[in-house]
């Protein structure tokens, strides 16, 4: 598959956010998987979890899994962070050769304390010149596009406008703006109008991020952002139908309820996933995305509970039997 050209995909872009623990290989292709069942429209493109780039330098060989892709997942950017320009180049170097990515994404927006601390994240932000320094770095070594994720600024909104101009004339090829500070974390609402600002300042593309919790939210923040898409987090977490959602949303259809046989049935698939990349034993890392799965969703509360418990694959499937067919 070749590389991603930002400026000629068909608007708006629509792609899940990197996040943490999360969106790894299992969890991006079960999200492709229930896309293409909806057979939408625009590409969805998989941002994949960050990975330290001083970590790919050294042959961490848990890093380095981490950055493999399955080509059900493609096309896929994978996300790295860093603070020093000539080992974020080497390490996207090193993952273009093994891996191939369709692009590379910088972070510079994690407002947590472990990343930020060692200028890593949104400290960047702070830092535009070593910024600069990085993209320019990576851009001398890969051949695909190189996005950045930020933040609206380190405590005033307003500085992601300097900020992105500064990123823009080293090189990279498109932005995505969270729109919240570091200071402010994940609380408080995320300004849209003000990434809107972001967008209106440079001439490379932008995703709107942040608050895009439902599908029939994706075009408000659109419209009042004016971006060219929107990169969804949280939204898509125990609900991998938010793109197909949004596919009939564009249609002109109101999007379908997911029934509780559907979302038992996506629940197996990505368990079946999870544990072909993590090994048999791996149930107990999957039960932070049941969490997500059956939240807030009636007559589950009971089952939930008992879920968070599991140990075995067994153990769950019992579980899921009892969610689908009550006695």
């Amino acid at each position: 598959m070749p590389s991603l050209d930002w400026k000629s995909l068909p608007r708006p872009i629509i792609a899940l956010s990197p996040m943490a623990d999360m969106t790894d290989s299992a969890f991006c292709r079960v999200v492709k998987e229930v896309t293409n069942a909806a057979d939408a429209q625009n590409m969805l493109i998989m941002f994949r979890e960050m990975v330290s780039s001083e970590a790919v330098v050294r042959g961490n060989d848990k890093t380095l899994g981490m950055t493999e892709i399955h080509p059900e997942e493609r096309p896929l950017v994978q996300q790295i962070f860093g603070s020093d320009p000539a080992t974020m180049a080497e390490a996207a170097r090193i993952i273009a050769e093994q891996h191939h990515p369709e692009g590379f994404d910088i972070n510079m927006g994690c407002p947590v304390y472990k990343i930020v601390h060692n200028f890593n994240g949104a400290a960047l932000m702070k830092e535009p010149e070593r910024a600069a320094a990085i993209v320019k770095a990576m851009k001398n070594v890969i051949d695909v596009p190189l996005t950045v994720k930020i933040r609206l600024g380190w405590s005033d909104p307003t500085e992601a406008i300097t900020f992105a101009k500064v990123l823009e004339d080293a090189g990279a090829d498109l932005l995505t703006v969270h729109g919240r500070t570091k200071i402010q974390g994940y609380s408080g609402v995320a300004d849209w109008q003000m990434v809107g600002k972001v967008k209106e300042a440079i001439s490379i593309p932008v995703l709107c991020n942040g608050d895009v919790h439902k599908a029939e939210l994706i075009p408000t923040a659109l419209e009042v952002s004016g971006c060219d898409g929107v990169l969804i987090a949280r939204g898509a977490l125990g609900n991998p139908w938010i793109f197909a959602q949004f596919a009939r949303i564009m249609n002109g259809a109101p999007p379908e309820a997911i029934t509780l046989q559907e979302r038992v049935r996506i629940v197996r698939l990505h368990l079946r996933l999870h544990l072909e990349q993590y090994g048999d034993g791996a149930v107990t890392t999957f039960r932070k995305h049941l969490s997500w799965y059956f939240k807030g969703i009636p007559h589950v509360k009971p089952h939930r509970e008992k879920m968070m418990l599991v140990k075995t694959r067994e153990e769950l499937e019992q579980i899921l039997d009892e969610v689908v067919l009550p006695s």
